[in-house]
C-alpha cells in the first residue's frame, strides 16, 4: 500500500511540474513569437510635424510616410502601453546621387510623453549615407515601458512617444532636396519579468485636443476668429471653404486594446501556479513520510 501511495504521489508531481512547464513554454513563445500582422504594416498619415505640439499621431500597426526637404525636423508621436518593448524605425529615400554633393549622416530620436529623450537599448540610431546610397534604415529599441516608475527615474512610461528624423550632417547644398521618409513602431510584449506595482493614474499624452485647435479658444477675445467670420458672411456663397483645421492628435490615438490598468500581468498566473504546486507538494511530502495508522499485519484474534 505504500508503495501505491509513493507511486501515486510521484505521478501526480511529475504530472503538474509537466504542466507547468509546457505553459510557461507555450506562454514565452506567444510572447517571443511576433504575430501574423506583425511585420505588416497599414498605410498610415501621409504628412509629418515640425515639432512635439504638432506632431503627427500614428495609429498602432500602421507606418506613416512624408514628403520633407533634407534638413528639416519631422515629428511623429506613437501610442506605448505598459509592458510593451517598441522599436522605431526609419527609412529616408536620398535624392538621385547627380543632385547630390557628399555623404550625408541621419539620425533618429525617442522622446517619452514628458518629452525626455530615451536612450536606445540597441540598434542603428545613427548612420552615414554615402554619394552613392540611394536609402538609409535607422532603428531604435528602447527599454520595456513600466506602469509606475520612480519620480527621480527617467525609465520608459506609458503614454506617446515621439519620434524625430533629421539630418545631423550634410553638405550646405544638399539642405533643401527632396527627401521621403517611412516610420513605424514594431511593439512586443515584455512579459510578467518587467511587471511593477503600481500604475499612473493616466498616461502621459498630451492634454491637446482635435476640437481646441478647430474651435481656437472661446472666440471673444481671438481677432483672427472674428476677422475670418466677417470675410465668410461678406463672401456670402461665392465664399469657397478653406481646408479643416481638425488634425489627429496624440491624445486621440490610443494602443488597440486601448490603455491598460496596468494591475494585471502573468505574474499572477505564476503566483497561482506556485500555490497550487507548493499544496501538491505539502501534501506528496506528508504521503510519504507519516506513518501508517496500524500496522500493515494485525495479529489473529487482535
Amino acid at each position: 500500500m505504500r508503495s501505491l501511495r509513493t507511486a501515486f504521489t510521484a505521478l501526480i508531481c511529475t504530472t503538474v511540474l509537466a504542466g507547468l512547464t509546457g505553459f510557461a513554454g507555450a506562454g514565452t513563445a506567444a510572447a517571443e513569437s511576433p504575430s501574423p500582422d506583425a511585420g505588416e504594416s497599414t498605410s498610415g498619415p501621409t504628412q509629418a510635424g515640425t515639432g512635439f505640439r504638432d506632431a503627427t499621431a500614428v495609429p498602432p500597426g500602421s507606418a506613416a510616410t512624408a514628403e520633407a526637404s533634407s534638413g528639416d525636423y519631422l515629428y511623429w508621436a506613437f501610442p506605448v502601453d505598459a509592458g510593451q518593448r517598441p522599436t522605431f524605425k526609419a527609412e529616408v529615400t536620398l535624392p538621385q546621387a547627380t543632385a547630390r554633393h557628399g555623404d550625408s549622416t541621419w539620425r533618429i530620436d525617442v522622446y517619452d510623453g514628458l518629452r525626455r529623450r530615451q536612450p536606445c537599448m540597441y540598434g542603428m540610431q545613427s548612420r552615414a549615407a554615402g554619394q552613392d546610397t540611394g536609402s538609409v534604415a535607422l532603428s531604435c529599441t528602447l527599454r520595456p515601458v513600466r506602469s509606475l516608475a520612480d519620480p527621480w527615474s527617467d525609465h520608459p512610461l506609458p503614454g506617446s512617444y515621439y519620434l524625430r528624423l533629421t539630418v545631423t550632417d550634410a553638405p550646405e547644398k544638399d539642405l533643401g532636396l527632396p527627401v521621403r521618409a517611412r516610420v513605424e513602431a514594431d511593439l512586443k510584449d515584455a512579459g510578467g519579468a518587467e511587471a511593477v506595482d503600481g500604475t499612473l493614474s493616466t498616461p502621459l499624452v498630451p492634454g491637446a485636443s482635435a476640437k481646441d485647435a478647430e474651435d481656437g479658444g472661446d472666440g471673444k477675445d481671438d481677432e483672427s476668429g472674428q476677422d475670418g467670420k466677417a470675410a465668410e458672411e461678406e463672401g456670402g456663397d461665392d465664399a469657397s471653404p478653406g481646408p479643416s483645421t481638425t488634425r489627429q492628435t496624440a491624445s486621440s490615438v490610443e494602443p488597440e486594446d486601448g490603455w491598460s490598468s496596468g494591475w494585471w500581468s502573468d505574474r499572477w498566473i505564476w503566483t497561482a501556479a506556485g500555490g497550487v504546486l507548493a499544496v501538491l507538494a505539502a501534501f506528496g511530502g506528508r504521503a510519504l513520510t507519516r506513518r501508517p495508522q496500524r500496522p500493515s499485519r494485525v495479529p489473529p484474534g487482535y
